[in-house]
């Protein structure tokens, strides 16, 4: 850090929603873009809206449920549209009065970075950014992140920023950031390679419960649901031995025990990445220090003997597969991942290797356009009897998928005028919301 350099605030805002929870859920792009800022000597500093270690909250324990836990709550009244959704819309995070006095400790920043995630959470986005806005009103609010790189028009229109960024390199966004304050920097980023980037500044946090890692980015497949391949065309790897290093370094400076990959193709061409990177973990400690987690589902034609072997020795303890459909013969749709031959190899490979029922759970799409709730209920059955667990994965409308046009059509909402029409929680794609149809597939799956 540079004495008298600018000061760049980056905010993680609200979430407005009718169900929220933190399962390993961290904005390790705005905390990789700290971690560079930093490093170029900019002055850095850090809100979550959604911290649930804040200081004024209740107080938690860090290693509780792996790092996972329940974001603190407060009803709100509905967005406009929604009101034939029977559920409780909330605010989650701290509390408005706490993000007051966060902001009044804080020397004026001259510049603040606003990311976003899920596109139908911009109501909380366009909160946080008005409370910016009170504390700080002669400071620039740019707003990037998914949502402002998927629907960058509404971004622009609705959330009250004064600019909309759509960079995703880092060098570029380094060298935006630098015009932006007229602050020089003579850090060279090479974002083709992710390792000579600085490691994410998760010690920014209020606690560090968990580590998220990212390995792989991008994803080679091109599901018609997914937007991963608009969101980064490019697949882009980091080296096994980088990787470890890093995971050695939370453990260790910090006591960081959970780690948890947010790859979309961590099981791509294993045998180059994966399967040295899981051989380095077991040779650093493996099982006996730390906890993997694969919130974001691994490629189900990756898990070999070998590799099943691997992740079983090393630590692995939240296994989730991208299976989203037992309809094999018609899936092709949807994608090209996996054939039934390959999933129950894939399960048979788990189990020997010694991984339990809980552990494991394969997410099956629902509430997709068109999509009978039979053949959900059937490979919810499925799932069932081959021994792991079947979990739900409710359908979101994509704008820039295969699928989106699709989902327009076939909702109920004019999905294309509102962001907040495809919320997963309310079924967009479905002729109405039904509590018993969501309760029913809970209860078939064994919650």
């Amino acid at each position: 850090m540079t004495p008298n350099a600018p000061h760049i605030l980056l905010v993680n805002p609200w979430i407005h929603d009718f169900a929220a929870y933190d399962v390993w859920a961290r904005p390790l792009g705005l905390l990789r873009i700290a971690g560079l800022l930093r490093e170029a000597g900019f002055r850095v500093s850090y809100i979550d809206c959604l911290d649930r270690f804040h200081p004024r909250g209740p107080k938690t324990d860090p290693s509780a449920r792996c790092g996972r836990g329940p974001y603190r709550k407060t009803p709100i009244p509905r967005p406009p549209g929604l009101a034939d959704v029977p559920r409780t819309y909330s605010r989650y995070g701290i509390a408005p009065e706490w993000l007051a006095e966060d902001l009044l400790a804080l020397d004026r920043p001259d510049l603040i970075l606003v990311t976003s995630l899920m596109t139908y959470w911009y109501p909380g986005v366009r909160e946080t950014i008005g409370h910016l806005r009170a504390a700080f009103s002669d400071a620039p609010v740019v707003l990037g992140g998914i949502y402002a790189r998927l629907w960058t028009d509404h971004a622009r229109s609705a959330c009250g920023a004064d600019e909309v960024a759509t960079l995703a390199d880092e060098g570029e966004i380094l060298e935006w950031v630098s015009d932006r304050v007229e602050f020089p920097v003579s850090m060279a980023v090479d974002a083709g390679d992710p390792d000579t980037l600085p490691w994410s500044a998760l010690d920014l946090q209020s606690k560090i419960p968990f580590a998220p890692l990212l390995t792989v980015r991008g994803c080679p497949f091109q599901c018609a649901y997914c937007a991963s391949k608009f969101l980064e065309p490019v697949c882009r790897r980091r080296q096994p031995a980088a990787v470890v290093e890093e995971i050695a370094y939370w453990r260790d400076a910090h006591g960081v025990r959970d780690f948890v990959f947010y790859d979309d193709a961590l099981l791509m061409d294993a045998k180059r990445h994966a399967v040295p990177l899981l051989d380095a973990i077991i040779r650093s400690g493996g099982r006996d220090s730390m906890r993997f987690h694969t919130p974001n589902a691994v490629h189900i034609r990756g898990i070999t003997r070998e590799t099943a072997d691997l992740m079983f020795r090393a630590g692995f303890r939240t296994l989730r597969l991208g299976l989203e459909t037992t309809a094999f013969e018609s899936r092709s749709d949807l994608d090209r991942k996996v054939t039934e031959a390959e999933f129950r190899r894939a399960v048979a490979h788990l189990k020997a290797a010694g991984f339990e029922r809980n552990q494991v759970g394969a997410y099956l799409l629902t509430g997709l356009p068109g999509q009978e709730m039979a053949g959900v209920e059937a490979s919810i059955r499925i799932v069932r009897e081959s021994g792991i667990t079947p979990i739900p994965a409710h359908y979101t409308p994509i704008p820039h998928t295969a699928l989106w046009e699709k989902a327009v059509a076939a909702s109920r909402y004019d999905l294309a005028s509102d962001p907040v029409f495809t919320n997963n929680a309310v079924f967009p794609c479905l002729p109405a919301f039904s509590w018993e149809a969501a309760s029913r597939l809970k209860r078939l799956c064994g919650g």
